[in-house]
Parts: C-alpha cells; sequence; structure tokens
C-alpha cells in the first residue's frame, strides 16, 4: 500500500520466483507423466517441445500479469487515504 513505483521490481521478482520454481517443477512432473496421457493426446507427441514451451511460455505471462494488475493498484493508493478509511 503506497508502495512506490520502483518496487514493482521486488513485488515482481517474488511472482518471478514463485513461477518459475512452480513451471519448473510442474514443467518435471509433466514431462514424466506424458507417457501415462499419451493416448488421450491428438496428432501430438508426448514429448513435444513445442508444446511444453508454448505451455510455459502461457502460464509465465498470466501468473506475471496477475501479479502485476494487484501491484500497480497497491502503489497507486495514498496510505493516509487508507490509514483514514480504517
Amino acid at each position: 500500500m503506497g508502495a512506490q513505483r520502483e518496487r514493482y521490481a521486488m513485488i515482481l521478482g517474488r511472482a518471478g520466483w514463485l513461477t518459475g520454481a512452480g513451471l519448473c517443477l510442474g514443467t518435471l512432473f509433466a514431462f514424466l507423466l506424458a507417457r501415462l496421457l499419451a493416448s488421450l493426446l491428438y496428432q501430438v507427441s508426448p514429448k513435444d517441445p513445442l508444446v511444453f514451451a508454448a505451455t510455459v511460455a502461457v502460464i509465465a505471462a498470466t501468473a506475471l500479469l496477475a501479479s502485476w494488475i494487484p501491484a500497480r493498484r497497491a502503489a497507486a493508493i495514498d496510505p493516509i487515504v487508507a490509514l483514514r478509511d480504517e
């Protein structure tokens, strides 16, 4: 609340670290479980690198956007006004 605009890097850095850790673990488990789900895939190899890369990129972009929007809102709030409302 009332964070300076330069603090976006701190907030997004934390979100990026958590997103990266989740993506690494998720990709590892997806790669290991891909053979079990091979019968459900249509015209895609269970170990297709393009599918894995596209999935990781979409999830990473969504997670960073989802953390940037609340960070921007929190930085725009004046702390004095927020404390008066409480």
